[in-house]
């Protein structure tokens, strides 16, 4: 087995390469937690769904727990399917430049032992579900079959990223489940919205891997669109803030979320102005800079809950 403190190519520098005991640094990358901005990801539409719904029931008594509890859930969820992830795609990562050191490929863990840390982190995030209503419960078990066929997608399809949006959305749902005990017109078009906006950012972020995944046969919406990535974000983006408005409107929100949704917007635009599909790192930036535009959007959301429950 090799070198369990070897570092992975595309994520160095971090706490896990600097801080992390050795034994423990294979499996707090297979989880991402050297990288947590995926997690990120993931959380912000629990927490748009959150704060919409406390809106929208005049009452925030739950929401500081409620906010909590997916931040735990979406951070250890997001650790198993990155794990599952990388059991499924162990061979092809290895033909990949960027991912041939994660810890499967190099060795640094073993199949087993990566199946066996990908049950222990969905048992905790099963114990985090059970805190909510059965409903909830429900839902959120709904979400593990997407999140168990996304990892093939990209060997059958042009179009993997809308199965992501499928996964990474599916907060947008699991606020209104836990709030109301039912999911409404209002939190599918949410959901649609935050679809839309995994579509788009997930494409820029494959723009880093377009000429090894052209060799290996992997599909994905960044080859499809190619020199016109640029124009496909402003109608993914585009639709996103259209989506999430009508969610708003739905939702009867005030002006606090309407001036987060423009905030939101407007980090959009400026990745599509800036935008540089050459550019792997600036793709990467770009990539990343999407937790700051989610939590713009919370924040309105957040503030016209409060507004509202006064």
């Amino acid at each position: 087995m090799s070198d369990t403190s070897a570092r992975v190519a595309d994520s160095t520098g971090n706490w896990v390469d600097t801080l992390a005991p050795h034994w423990a640094r294979p499996y707090l990358r297979l989880s991402r937690f050297d990288r947590p901005i995926g997690s990120w990801l993931l959380l912000m539409p629990c927490w748009w769904s959150a704060a919409l719904a406390a809106g929208m029931a005049h009452d925030v008594r739950g929401l500081p727990l409620t906010i909590v509890l997916f931040f735990i859930g979406a951070f250890v969820m997001r650790g198993a399917g990155c794990t599952w992830n990388d059991i499924t795609d162990r061979d092809l990562d290895g033909k990949v430049e960027r991912t041939r050191s994660r810890p499967l490929p190099s060795g640094q863990v073993t199949t087993r032992q990566a199946l066996v840390f990908m049950v222990a982190q969905a048992l905790v995030g099963l114990a985090v579900l059970l805190q909510f209503n059965r409903f909830a419960i429900a839902t959120g078990i709904a979400s593990l079959l997407i999140v168990a066929i996304y990892p093939f997608m990209k060997r059958i399809t042009w179009w993997p990223q809308i199965v992501l949006g499928l996964a990474f959305s599916w907060g947008a749902l699991m606020g209104f489940a836990v709030t109301f005990g039912r999911i409404d017109a209002t939190a599918l078009v949410l959901y649609a919205g935050a679809i839309s906006w995994v579509i788009g950012y997930d494409t820029i972020y494959a723009h880093q891997d377009t000429e090894d995944d052209a060799l290996i046969g992997i599909k994905s919406t960044a080859r499809l669109f190619g020199a016109h990535t640029r124009q496909a974000l402003v109608l993914f983006y585009g639709l996103a803030v259209m989506l999430i408005g009508i969610a708003l409107a739905s939702g009867e929100a005030r002006w606090p979320a309407w001036l987060g949704l423009a905030a939101f917007a407007a980090h959009l635009v400026w990745q599509i102005v800036r935008l540089n599909i050459a550019d792997g790192a600036l793709c990467l930036r770009l990539f990343k800079s999407n937790r700051d535009a989610g939590l713009l959007l919370f924040a309105g959301l957040l503030a016209d809950a409060v507004l509202r429950a006064a």
